[in-house]
């Protein structure tokens, strides 16, 4: 089905759902559009972890109580729904509870890229990618002796495939690549990289962060040994994300974090693990957070991903359209269409950024400013920073009208 053939969304009941969003600053009311950073949470994930702590909080797993035994399932349970969300066959087994996705690309960084990586060996990002993975497997670089390499990111702010077929060779050992860019918004052609990847006998990792809370993701299709995101971002809580792995990797890799509820057997002298998932969870797991994050999948299913997809990048593209008119205004990343998600990066000619975001805080416009932890993406740019306005299922057109608006007005200031 196409974009063309969905349904609208019925976005103003959507934002009655969230009432952070009537918020107003001076008189102005709130235009949120930060959602690459955090997108706000809806009346049921608020009430699904209020009704957890009102009446099942416990603890999880060997508790022989009543309360212990309902979040034990419930804990449990959100394992297999997350599995089934991003299309896992093998269930909870395969789903790693973390804290975001930057724990995740270290849990596999340590668990696997130090027993596994050596002098000769190679790492291959991108230019676009997040610190979350440059700097995890810099640094596992760093320790074990092998190299990094990144592919090419062209001047349209797409990925060069031929670089990329010419980076990744027989000494690849892992491709860890960012699914949608989080500065550019490019939508990167995963499911090649993956097939690349694997023609040289490496591992592959895919940074979902800004994909998985705005378009139907399968892992299985895309063919990702690792896949990662992140709770906050797709209408959840924060303080849980969630890594994907294929079971016999898993099962492989060593728990880089130890203690309790992630063990099988414990002497003086030595200690066992417990099965999967559980040996990469140690100690009281995030269970409220958990229970919050079902309620968001539930929540986004219930809209249709492939309109919470449809209505982002209609907004966006309404956003590129406007921003792209203005003459002191560069944009970066692809023309919309399918290589483009649901954000939109730019500065406006002679004003800083942060500058920038101040004045819309000023409208009650909120922005992000900065490098959005791709400093060396950036530096590619030839710039110290840009500033971001990215979209969920609750903008309008009409606040993207308030975001140029208050371009104009930074624009009265600083001429």
């Amino acid at each position: 089905m196409s974009h063309q053939d969905l349904e609208a969304l019925d976005v103003g009941a959507i934002r009655e759902e969230f009432p952070i969003l009537q918020r107003e600053f001076d008189g102005e009311q709130l235009v949120y559009l930060d959602n690459a950073a955090t997108t706000q949470t809806p009346d049921p994930v608020i009430d699904a972890m209020s009704d957890y702590y009102r009446e099942s909080n416990a603890n999880v797993h060997r508790g022989i109580h009543h309360l212990s035994q309902e979040a034990s399932i419930a804990y449990e349970d959100a394992h297999d729904r997350v599995a089934e969300f991003i299309g896992a066959s093998g269930g909870r087994e395969e789903v790693i509870f973390t804290k975001n996705t930057t724990e995740a690309e270290n849990l596999v960084a340590y668990s696997w890229g130090l027993n596994e990586l050596g002098p000769g060996d190679e790492v291959v990002l991108t230019e676009m990618e997040h610190h979350a993975s440059l700097v995890t497997w810099q640094q596992i670089g760093k320790r074990t002796g092998a190299d990094v390499k990144y592919i090419r990111v062209d001047e349209d702010g797409r990925l060069d495939m031929d670089h990329a077929r010419e980076l990744i060779t027989d000494d690849t050992a892992m491709l860890s690549a960012v699914h949608v860019s989080n500065t550019l918004g490019t939508v990167n052609p995963v499911s090649e990289l993956v097939d690349i990847a694997h023609d040289c006998d490496a591992l592959a990792f895919i940074d979902g962060a800004q994909a998985v809370p705005n378009r139907p993701v399968d892992v299985e299709a895309i063919d990702a040994d690792f896949y990662a995101f992140s709770g906050h971002k797709m209408a959840g809580p924060t303080g849980i994300g969630a890594l994907y792995g294929k079971k016999a990797l898993l099962e492989e890799m060593q728990p880089y974090l130890y203690g309790g509820g992630m063990i099988r057997k414990v002497t003086f002298e030595d200690s066992t693990w417990d099965d999967l998932p559980w040996k990469f969870e140690p100690g009281t797991p995030q269970i409220a957070e958990a229970v919050g994050l079902v309620a968001a999948i539930d929540w986004l299913e219930e809209i249709g991903m492939d309109r919470v997809q449809a209505h982002e990048e209609e907004i966006a593209r309404y956003a590129y359209e406007r921003l792209t008119a203005e003459p002191d205004v560069e944009v970066y990343g692809p023309e919309p269409g399918p290589e483009r998600g649901g954000l939109v990066g730019f500065n406006l000619e002679s004003v800083h950024a942060h500058d920038l975001a101040s004045i819309m805080n000023d409208h009650a416009v909120a922005i992000r400013a900065g490098d959005h932890c791709t400093q060396p993406l950036h530096d590619k740019l030839g710039v110290a920073a840009s500033a971001r306005a990215s979209f969920y299922v609750y903008n309008t057109k009409e606040e993207v009208d308030k975001l140029v608006d208050a371009i104009d007005d930074a624009r009265q200031l600083f001429s």
